[in-house]
């Protein structure tokens, strides 16, 4: 009867710590505080864990989440973004989707120059220029000449003055981000 008890209780404590982590395929609520208004909505937002058990975060890529715990997640986000010497004092706040709720809606998040920075509802056959333009388009210190994308920690970098750029097909969770013009351009 003993080893049954212990057992049982083994079984318990496994059990509870697998369900507090973060899975493939759910997604992660994060939200961040410590840095300027229009930052956060360059990071708050969902992000759904990638089938490698990865989240694409905008300016630092791919950072593993699968198997932690949301308050492991929030301590390596925080690192991350101090060490890549982006935020200087970041709070991360990580919530888990334990029971397939809203968060598994898939985004896009835009940041830099632009209208309305932050996540943009993922459509299937959402392109690059659509984006932009849903999150208000470049701001008047924005280029549209060099905007990169970050997917999976690899980052492209595209000229929408170019028309064969427009139509770049994005994939949710992907990173945009508009850049300051340079003094001698004038998109």
């Amino acid at each position: 009867m003993k080893t049954l008890l212990n057992t049982l209780l083994v079984l318990t404590v496994a059990l509870t710590s697998a369900l507090g982590q973060i899975q493939v395929g759910k997604s992660v609520m994060i939200t961040i505080s410590g840095v300027p208004s229009e930052e956060k909505g360059r990071i708050d937002g969902p992000y759904r864990v990638a089938d490698n058990g990865t989240i694409n975060m905008p300016f630092i890529g791919s950072v593993s989440a699968a198997g932690l715990k949301p308050e492991s997640l929030a301590s390596a986000l925080e690192a991350r973004y101090r060490s890549a010497q982006i935020y200087r004092q970041p709070t991360f706040q990580v919530v888990a989707d334990t029971e397939g709720s809203q968060l598994e809606e898939a985004v896009v998040v835009l940041g830099g120059q632009i209208g309305r920075p932050g996540p943009v509802k993922y459509q299937r056959g959402l392109t690059l220029w659509q984006a932009i333009q849903m999150a208000g388009g470049p701001t008047p210190f924005g280029t549209i000449q060099r905007i990169k994308v970050t997917r999976e920690g690899k980052q492209r970098q595209y000229d929408l003055t170019e028309i064969q750029n427009m139509n770049i097909p994005l994939e949710p969770n992907d990173a945009i981000e508009v850049p300051q013009k340079r003094p001698w351009e004038t998109r």
